[in-house]
């Protein structure tokens, strides 16, 4: 009982940290400007995070390594270098979204601008990174989050036109008379955002916090195979809310605000203050998991202690890490700058970063000196060379697309 307990809880906490601050705006934007037409990225963001996850999953049950570390060893310092700088930018740059949409988050609820609350947020993400435990940042963050459902709750009483639905599922299928390349943008970017590094990274450093072993395999894949795919119909259900209300009068979505007016339209002030405290929580679980990642990657990189699972002082390096990184996100939150720009672009340099991310993945999961009879198999490889052919164009398409469309404004 306890173990199907435990695939529960870990299924249930997957479904509540799959969406963060990228997901939130990216999907309503999408949703607003091309209705279903994208739903596809969405399945196949799903499907290489999935893949992905699974191989960062079994490699730390199997070996007790997370991946920076593997990856130093096995491909060498410079080619592990160049994959941390190009992963910890990307990482530090979702991080500075996710304090900044914890901060927007507040903003709906105590009218106070979010540049006043960004310092007692930082202050707050920092306390629980040192004191907390993983369990407890994990679980209850992502349990919380699972307030976000009032979506999909929505969705339903909104009562779109399923038959239409349909019709727009086609990829050809592109609503509101926009162009293919900001059409092309935005898939780039929805891509980025379901594939964000750091969640891989997490996930497998998760696994050596929590001393997964290979008895733990199933309950990860359940994790895996279950709660991120539900965790991307949560997303379709946030794009789904944004078709229905914005996209019939051409309204962009550009505020974490209009992000949950139709669960306001649709449920009134009560959906609106549950999904604002999905708000709440999804952004700072993920503040939470990107802070901890880049603590992660660094100390695993240059090899010395991290993690939750030893005391704070026999971590100290890792926990500095943290700290440095928190104080500059802060900073360049109080500069005024927008956090949903700058989620915009996390998303997008996500995109570019990931082959830098998951080519190293593929490689330690297919050597037998690693993980022996658990590496990978057939199907495994054929999805992952698969993706790895997919993450290498968007990643080379994402920069070009972003300057030709002025990160989709036309």
């Amino acid at each position: 009982m306890k173990r199907y307990l435990g695939v529960l809880l870990g299924v249930l906490t997957a479904i509540g940290g799959f969406v963060d601050i990228g997901d939130l705006v990216t999907d309503a934007q999408v949703g607003a400007r091309f209705g279903w037409s994208m739903t596809w990225v969405v399945l196949l963001g799903v499907g290489g995070i999935c893949v992905f996850a699974e191989m960062a999953g079994r490699i730390a049950a199997v070996s007790h390594r997370a991946t920076f570390d593997l990856v130093r060893e096995r491909l060498g310092p410079r080619v592990g270098m160049l994959n941390l700088v190009g992963s910890i930018l990307v990482t530090l740059l979702t991080f500075i979204a996710e304090i900044g949409g914890v901060a927007l988050a507040l903003q709906l609820v105590s009218s106070v601008n979010h540049v006043l609350v960004v310092p007692f947020v930082a202050a707050a993400v920092w306390i629980v990174l040192w004191r907390a435990k993983f369990s407890s940042i994990e679980n209850v963050l992502g349990l919380l989050g699972l307030s976000l459902i009032g979506f999909a709750v929505a969705l339903w009483q909104l009562g779109p036109d399923w038959n239409d639905v349909l019709h727009q599922l086609a990829p050809t299928s592109n609503p509101g008379g926009e162009s293919w390349t900001t059409y092309a943008y935005f898939a780039v970017a929805l891509f980025g955002a379901a594939m964000t590094p750091y969640e891989v990274f997490f996930f497998s450093s998760g696994g050596v916090e929590e001393r997964w072993t290979r008895k733990d395999i199933g309950v990860m894949r359940a994790n895996v195979f279950i709660g991120f795919p539900l965790g991307g119909i949560l997303a379709l259900a946030i794009a789904g809310c944004a078709a229905e209300v914005f996209l019939p009068h051409g309204i962009s979505v550009e505020t974490l605000g209009q992000v949950g007016l139709p669960v306001a339209l649709a449920l009134g002030k009560i959906g609106l203050a549950v999904v604002v405290l999905g708000f709440f929580a999804a952004t700072f679980g993920a503040a939470c998991e990107t802070g901890l990642s880049v603590g992660y990657s660094l100390a695993q990189y240059f090899g010395f202690q991290w993690g939750k699972y030893v005391r704070p002082r026999d971590a100290a390096g890792f926990h500095v890490i943290i700290l440095l990184a928190t104080a500059l996100g802060a900073g360049v939150l109080l500069t005024g700058v927008d956090p949903i720009m700058v989620t915009e672009m996390s998303v997008v340099f996500s995109a570019i970063a990931l082959p830098l991310t998951y080519l190293p993945i593929l490689v330690v999961a297919n050597d037998p000196d690693y993980l022996g009879e658990h590496r990978n198999g057939r199907l495994a490889n054929v999805l992952g060379v698969f993706y790895l052919g997919i993450v290498l164009v968007v990643s080379l398409a994402a920069i070009p697309l972003m300057i030709v469309t002025s990160m989709g404004q036309h």
